[in-house]
């Protein structure tokens, strides 16, 4: 077998086995909202709302923070509802 041949070979098999370590992660991940039957996230819960956000006071994505489109929405008007009644600040969020 030319050694071309067998570079291809060796590369395919690592990619499979890189697809499937990815899969099997992406399967036991679900929006920790969905987990809890949270209808709409609340703009009371402080704690709740500092993990959504990162320590310069922007958003996580969804894709970083592992919501559903649903609840990110919904968490992004909490969020602004905290901080418009100045729970939590606009900009740094320091240490809490």
């Amino acid at each position: 077998m030319p050694r071309i041949e067998r570079d291809r070979d060796r590369d395919r098999g690592d990619r499979d086995d890189r697809r499937k370590k990815y899969t099997k992660f992406r399967k036991d991940n679900r929006c920790r909202f969905c987990r809890d039957k949270t209808g709409e996230v609340d703009y009371k819960e402080i704690q709740t709302l500092y993990k959504l956000c990162t320590g310069q006071g922007k958003l996580y994505s969804r894709k970083r923070s592992g919501n559903c489109a649903y609840h990110q929405r919904s968490a992004q008007l909490a969020i602004k509802r905290a901080r418009f009644m100045a729970m939590i600040p606009y900009v740094g969020m320091g240490s809490l």
